[in-house]
């Protein structure tokens, strides 16, 4: 649990409001209760300027945000304090800034299970819409005639096989656990981002705390989407036809974990991390992913030097995405532009002079970028740039 810098106080005074006694110790500075749900509750509201209640639109076109819940620390604890900021709003003006639609995405086909969990959120936070989807689904909510679909291995016997089948086909032909890791990511993004758009949500708020982001900046550049960095780490408009928003992203991780036991009413119910406390790597490198490693590499930082997981952020979060950079050419899988139409390996490495037409000439069904190229299999992506 917290360490060093978010670690349970003594006899201290509150260093804040000079009062009360502290219940824990936040980045060197002693906070009691109140001033610590004060600290986390502005790190976040702050972020979100642009949804107050003298912007919103006429109450018969209230403006709509998505948050995808994945019942983690960041996500549950978003949802909890925005909740409370809504409710503060129409105790102060009679209406909101805004109004919430929370989508679940089943990655693990265990709907039952995902279902009762919302039904727990939905129980304690009743003001809000919900849904629950299978992660499957992206395949019903993109057009049939997308080039995501020429990316599911075929079956000669079952040309038209239903959305569970195909997510089936295509995670069974993966060869490592990074690709399935990462393949998994990248459609349940693409799933979120289709549902808000065919919701009329503006905009979506992501439940990234700091460490998450810092883990998504050294993962997505290993994996060699590091061009897309301004589009996952900052606020703002998105290549997707979307906003992206990172309320949490001033808040360690370590520090959400604490808000969740203190926190009223509790959030310890509602919160199903997959692997309770520090991330372990596996013990098989093979069953290693690339996101493990990056969780526990930051998650151990995190613990004494909080500065360098809030430097990653900050750092990342000045890149700038170059004009030139927006492309009408988008990669099959990730659905992110690819500039230049640098599509597969050939795009961005190996041998240039190797008798492949260039890939910015010439247009392939189910094109991919170099990251999704990394991710499924060599011999298939080559057939598709080649």
């Amino acid at each position: 649990m917290p360490g060093k810098h978010v670690a349970s106080a003594t006899d201290e005074v509150c260093r804040r409001c000079k009062d009360n006694i502290s219940v824990l110790i936040v980045r060197s500075e002693p906070l009691c209760h109140e001033c610590f749900a004060r600290y986390v509750h502005t790190k976040a509201i702050k972020r979100l300027e642009s949804f107050r209640v003298n912007f919103a639109a006429s109450v018969d076109q209230q403006r709509r945000i998505l948050l995808p819940l994945s019942f983690g620390a960041s996500s549950t604890t978003l949802l909890h304090i925005l909740d409370l900021h809504l409710k503060t709003q129409k105790s102060k003006t009679g209406r909101t800034g805004f109004a919430i639609n929370v989508l679940c995405v089943d990655e693990v086909d265990q709907v039952s299970a995902c279902a009762s969990r919302l039904e727990l959120v939905r129980d304690q936070y009743p003001d809000h819409d919900y849904t629950s989807l299978p992660l499957h689904h992206v395949f019903r909510l993109i057009p049939n005639d997308s080039s995501l679909g020429a990316l599911v291995p075929s079956s000669s016997d079952d040309d038209d096989a239903d959305s569970k089948t195909k997510l089936f086909r295509l995670t069974a032909s993966l060869p490592s656990a990074s690709a399935h890791a990462d393949v998994l990511y990248t459609l349940r993004a693409r799933l979120i981002v289709e549902y808000a758009k065919q919701n009329a949500c503006e905009s979506i708020l992501w439940g990234d705390s700091t460490t998450k982001l810092a883990e998504k900046t050294l993962a997505e550049t290993a994996k060699g989407r590091g061009f897309s960095l301004p589009w996952q780490i900052s606020d703002g408009p998105s290549p997707m036809g979307i906003n992206f928003h990172y309320p949490l992203r001033d808040v360690l991780k370590k520090e959400l974990l604490s808000y969740i036991e203190l926190a009223q009413p509790t959030l310890t119910l509602l919160v199903h991390e997959p692997s309770p406390g520090a991330t372990q790597a596996s013990t098989s490198s093979k069953n290693t992913t690339i996101d493990d490693l990056m969780k526990q590499y930051f998650e151990s930082v995190e613990e004494n030097f909080p500065s360098i997981v809030s430097n990653v952020v900050r750092t990342t979060g000045k890149l700038e995405v170059p004009a030139s950079s927006i492309s009408e050419l988008r990669c099959s899988l990730c659905s992110k532009p690819v500039p230049g139409g640098r599509f597969g390996i050939h795009g961005w490495g190996g041998d240039q002079h190797d008798g492949v037409e260039s890939p910015s000439t010439v247009i392939y069904p189910g094109q991919l970028c170099y990251g999704c190229t990394r991710s499924l299999p060599q011999t298939r992506a080559e057939t598709r740039i080649a």
